[in-house]
Parts: structure tokens; sequence; C-alpha cells
């Protein structure tokens, strides 16, 4: 089954209408957009805080239908567990709670929306959740799923854990990718943007930091957003 492409101007109709359904003005005067309040009150998505591998590997997970899902006991040696999540549970990766003020949070929070606004049908169907993933060697990658994998043997053919367990190797990169294009319009709408450039614009000369501490996301985030809007030569 295939997903469903959107091209730039499809994505930035869909962030405006996320961003709306939970306050029309924030698409009127440049602020930074609450991503935890819109997924949790505009959408009623439940975000928990857990590790969900041990070498940090996947920093969100959006559950779309009840599961078993397995999460890292973090500070002691018993390695995997299996926790019940309903439908609609976003899990963020506990370890970018001591990270807020670098933008991997919120964005990994905007990614993990953009999956439950235009791609649930899709892994619905095709009975998996989606993994948002930080870059790891080969060698962590697979150390950290020995255990994951023992788990899964242990659970036996009677005991499903999940609708289907997807490794980051394994997601499809143009799905990942959309779901990022999306993250950034719905953080950095381009609509309060290009205000909030030009009035940076007569007081600071470092306007990529300043915009990205404004916008609550990383300065390369933000960089890329500011030149695809035309903003920056």
């Amino acid at each position: 089954m295939n997903f469903n492409y959107h091209n730039d101007e499809a994505l930035e109709s869909i962030a405006r209408k996320v961003i709306s359904k939970y306050d029309p003005a924030l698409l009127h005067k440049p602020s930074q957009i609450p991503i935890e309040d819109i997924m949790e009150k505009a959408y009623g998505l439940t975000l928990e805080f857990q590790y969900i591998r041990k070498n940090g590997s996947i920093l969100g997970e959006t559950i779309f239908e009840d599961a078993q899902i397995p999460i890292y006991e973090h500070g002691n040696d018993k390695g995997y567990k299996l926790i019940y999540v309903k439908a609609g549970t976003v899990i963020i990766d506990a370890s970018l709670l001591r990270e807020r003020s670098s933008g991997r949070l919120r964005f990994t929070c905007a990614h993990e929306l953009a999956h439950w606004v235009i791609d649930r049908n899709y892994f619905i169907q095709i009975g998996e959740t989606a993994n948002f993933s930080s870059p790891a060697t080969d060698a962590e990658f697979a150390d950290d799923f020995l255990g994951y994998d023992i788990l899964c043997q242990k659970i036996g053919p009677h005991k499903p854990m999940h609708t289907n367990a997807v490794r980051s190797s394994d997601t499809n990169d143009a799905i990942e990718r959309q779901a990022n294009r999306m993250a950034s319009r719905i953080l950095m709408p381009k609509c309060t943007l290009k205000q909030a450039f030009y009035d940076a614009r007569k007081y600071t000369a470092n306007i990529v930091t300043h915009l990205a501490t404004f916008y609550g996301v990383s300065k390369q985030a933000m960089q890329i957003q500011l030149e695809e809007a035309g903003l920056l030569a």
C-alpha cells in the first residue's frame, strides 16, 4: 500500500488547519506554537515519556491501535518490558526531557502529530506504529535490538505484543521526510515566519539564532525553513 504524498503547498495548508483547530490567532501573529497542547487538547492524543530504546535510536512512537509495546527500563538491568497503550498515545523518548531548549523535543512531537494527521490510515492498514529515529551506528542498532528480539521470543505466538513493531531501519524514508516537512510547517508557519523575519531584521543581525529561540526550534530547522521560504539568500 502506498502512502499519500502531499506537495509543499498541500502540507502548508494542512499545517494551518492543524494550528487553526487549536487557535486560529496563532496564524496571525508570530508566536511559539504550543505543540504539546495542540496534540492533547485539539487532537485528544496522550503524551507519555518513556525510554523507547536503550541506545536512543527512536525518539518518538505513535500508536494507532491499542497495543502492547516494548520500552526500555532505564536505570536497571532488566532490559525491555511490555506496556499496554491505547490508540492515540504518543510515546516520546524520556531523554528529550533533558533537552527542551534544543528544539528536538518540540520537533519530535510535531513529527509524530504529522504522522497522526496525514499517515494514520496508512499505518493502520499496514499494522505498524510510526517511529521517529535518530542516527545510530549499525553496531549500536544491532546490540540494542538483541534484547528487543529476545523479548519478542519470550512473548510467544499466543501473546501478540504489537500490531507490528517497525524498526527505524525499515521505516519508509519518504514517509519520514514528509512528516519532517509538515512538522516544520506546524512549528514555523510561513504566514507568521515572514513577519517575524522582517521584524527581527530591524534589530538583530543573527536572525537565524533569534528566530530559532523565538519559535523553540533548532537553528538548523530554522535555517532550512527560512531558505525554503525564500527569506535567506
